[in-house]
């Protein structure tokens, strides 16, 4: 059972259900540039929110040989649901709102869903090994889809030019399966896992 708390905004009542912290492991399994890049991995991932219209994302990996975890790239980021900026919205930047908040409703947000009976998505992630990601897709109950919109590297990155997502709520899980396109190769499958709720 989804519990949503009575303090969310009405924006984020679609992804309440990732709320809190998950934990699990997961597989690599990716080849590319000639070499193949497999084993398991802990993983830990948070969704929070702070009042604001989205919700607020972390997550760290670490790659297990026997009894040793090895740190993998950590994330973090903000996920939203899709909507024009208005007046009453901040930005960009630190610029301040010229109109008066709107406090939305249910009703408003409902007014959002698309023609496949979802809400678009939005979300952007850095990762720290220096590539940011800005993903568009959709949440349709316990389902999201993202596929990557942009791809922005620094200068020292590894080539990285695309990546999908897939979340879903199963069993109470949280299951994960995510391709990039990385080191030359197309599209294709990467990394998968199964995490509970830890908090």
């Amino acid at each position: 059972m989804i519990e949503i708390p009575t303090d969310l905004p009405a924006d984020l009542v679609p992804l309440s259900w990732l709320l809190g912290v998950w934990e699990g492991t997961g597989v690599i399994d990716y080849e590319a540039d000639g070499r193949s890049f497999s084993g398991e991995f802990a993983h830990r991932v948070s969704f929070s929110h702070d009042g604001g219209d989205f919700l607020n994302y972390s997550a760290d990996a670490w790659l297990l040989d026997g009894e040793e975890r090895r740190p993998l790239v950590s994330e973090i980021g903000y996920w939203r649901i899709a909507r024009p900026s208005t007046d009453a919205d901040a930005g960009p930047a630190l610029l301040p709102p010229t109109d008066a908040a709107v406090v939305r409703s249910a009703d408003d947000v409902e007014s959002l869903r698309n023609a496949d009976g979802g809400f678009d998505l939005e979300v952007s992630l850095v990762h720290s090994d220096g590539v940011l990601e800005l993903y568009v897709g959709q949440v349709k109950g316990p389902r999201i889809d993202l596929a990557t919109d942009a791809v922005v590297r620094t200068a020292g990155a590894k080539p990285y030019t695309a990546a999908t997502r897939l979340y879903g709520l199963v069993d109470n899980h949280l299951l994960w399966a995510w391709d990039i396109a990385a080191l030359g190769r197309e599209l294709g499958s990467h990394a998968s896992a199964r995490l509970a709720r830890a908090e």
